[in-house]
């Protein structure tokens, strides 16, 4: 069974900083593209960070609002299989549930799995 369990979320202040953490199992970590999307109330979920598996070079994308802000990395050493997401210089606007994904593609397509979520509240 799969499971992606997100940890991290929380109240911050504007400015302030946090650090997201997700704990894979059930897949060879490896293998997928990890990423974090987030989801504001009444908004679709977009993406937030992507990093390719190791074997590719752990290669990054951001969205374009977030460069510079957000640092997306990943360990998978000794079957850890964690994936974080550093968040600084928060804004109100960050506020929003944060979701860890997992995917691969292969000949059927993209394959997803989603973790819960943790909410992330940016305000004074």
């Amino acid at each position: 069974q799969v499971q992606l369990v997100e940890s991290g979320g929380g109240l911050v202040q504007p400015g302030g900083s946090l650090r997201l953490s997700c704990s894979g199992s059930g897949i060879i970590f490896n293998d997928y593209t990890m990423g974090w999307y987030r989801q504001s109330r009444g908004k679709q979920r977009e993406l937030v960070a992507l990093i390719a598996p190791t074997n590719s070079g752990e290669s990054t994308n951001y969205a374009d609002s977030l460069k510079g802000r957000f640092t997306i990395s990943r360990d998978n050493a000794r079957n850890r299989n964690m994936v974080y997401l550093q968040m600084n210089s928060l804004k109100p606007e960050d506020t929003a549930v944060y979701y860890c994904n997992a995917h691969y593609y292969s000949t059927a397509g993209r394959r997803d799995y989603w973790g819960q979520g943790t909410q992330v509240t940016v305000s004074s």
